[in-house]
């Protein structure tokens, strides 16, 4: 096979609808083992916002941790929850609570919490980690293996 010279390479065309796009509808499956507590994790290490203030862009890290009860909410369209933060300014404790009252809405989960590590703005770095509880729910106990410290 012939092989394309690299200005051929570079004429790509660009898809008529992007794959892809930012939205705040995040989509719900239902929950595969609803008659367990387990901890689903997310990690967004790249999440970005605008500084309301000045208009720069906010650098954060998240880290998402659920115990879902029925739904639990569909990677692709946290994906794009969290893109579709890219162009609005808000404050960080602003942001960090309304992912949390968004989840809440979507699937209602046992337990949830967000903690966000804003990067170093003005030499401060913050951290803002908000939880949530569904009334009535409580963790079972930690179980301590043999060998483990307590």
């Amino acid at each position: 096979m012939p092989r394309k010279s690299p200005t051929a390479l570079n004429q790509r065309q660009a898809p008529s609808t992007p794959p892809s796009a930012p939205s705040k509808d995040l989509q719900v499956f239902p929950n595969p083992a609803p008659e367990r507590d387990y901890v689903i994790r997310f990690d967004v290490p790249e999440f970005t916002c605008l500084c309301p203030l000045t208009g720069q862009p906010d650098f954060a890290h998240f880290q998402i941790d659920i115990v879902a009860d029925k739904l639990c909410v569909e990677t692709k369209s946290l994906k794009q929850y969290f893109w579709s933060f890219r162009n609005e300014g808000a404050f960080h404790e602003k942001v960090t609570n309304q992912i949390v009252s968004d989840l809440v809405k979507a699937i209602t989960p046992r337990y949830l919490r967000v903690h966000a590590d804003w990067y170093v703005r003005g030499g401060i770095r913050t951290y803002v980690t908000v939880e949530h509880r569904k009334k009535g729910w409580k963790p079972a106990p930690a179980v301590v293996l043999a060998g483990q410290a307590q």
